[in-house]
């Protein structure tokens, strides 16, 4: 939800909601940076201060991250999904990693399942993508396609509660991989997905939760 201020005009709120709208629909995805100021001006016709408001609102919200000199960037795709980045920023790893392995393993279940043809397509397409990208060598190639996998799985689930959580985790869960992978891809660490879209095709429910909960994160945080 917005920001709620007696202060704050109607326009505002408007920009806010359009502001937002692009965010969440992926015009402006994580990590990108949003047109600047006097472009937002101009596309929505209103005055500067409401831009920055809106702008601000956003920020405050843990949307949108201002970098003085170099511009504002998306962070998260959601208001939730901001407060979950900044709450669990310093929490330990291994618990990351367990609430990956949990929420994934039952995703992972279900998707076996409710899975549809349509999403079996999405998943061989984005393994295939994820193999390609291991063979590159770019660790963050990797780790944008490793991620975009487990995504396709959860919405494989046809659980919208659970896929809407899991989608406002999914900065922190990818900032830990992308901190686990490094800036180099090491061949030790290296896990083979393709078990797991196997068995959500072949529907063997308790094989794909199996192979969901079995690799968090690499190899880095399993019990030893």
């Amino acid at each position: 939800m917005p920001l709620t201020s007696p202060r704050r005009s109607a326009l505002a709120d408007q920009v806010i909601a359009q502001l937002r709208a692009q965010i969440t629909s992926g015009e402006w995805p994580v990590g990108s940076r949003i047109p600047t100021e006097p472009e937002l001006v101009e596309q929505l016709g209103v005055a500067r201060n409401t831009v920055r408001e809106a702008v601000r609102a956003l920020a405050h919200n843990g949307l949108l991250d201002i970098k003085q000199g170099s511009g504002t960037y998306v962070i998260a795709t959601s208001e939730l999904a901001g407060v979950m980045n900044r709450r669990f920023a310093g929490a330990d790893p291994r618990h990351i990693a367990e609430l990956r392995s949990a929420l994934e393993a039952e995703a992972a279940r279900l998707a076996a399942r409710r899975r549809t043809e349509q999403d079996m397509a999405q998943l061989s397409t984005l393994l295939e993508r994820r193999e390609r990208a291991w063979e590159s060598g770019a660790a963050e190639s990797f780790v944008e396609a490793d991620a975009t996998l487990h995504m396709a799985v959860v919405a494989a689930s046809h659980n919208e509660v659970l896929a809407e959580l899991y989608a406002d985790l999914s900065m922190v869960l990818r900032d830990f991989l992308r901190a686990d992978v490094g800036d180099r891809l090491r061949p030790e660490s290296y896990v083979d997905h393709a078990r797991l879209v196997a068995a959500i095709r072949e529907r063997d429910d308790v094989r794909a939760a199996a192979e969901a909960s079995a690799h968090p994160f690499g190899c880095r945080f399993k019990d030893e």
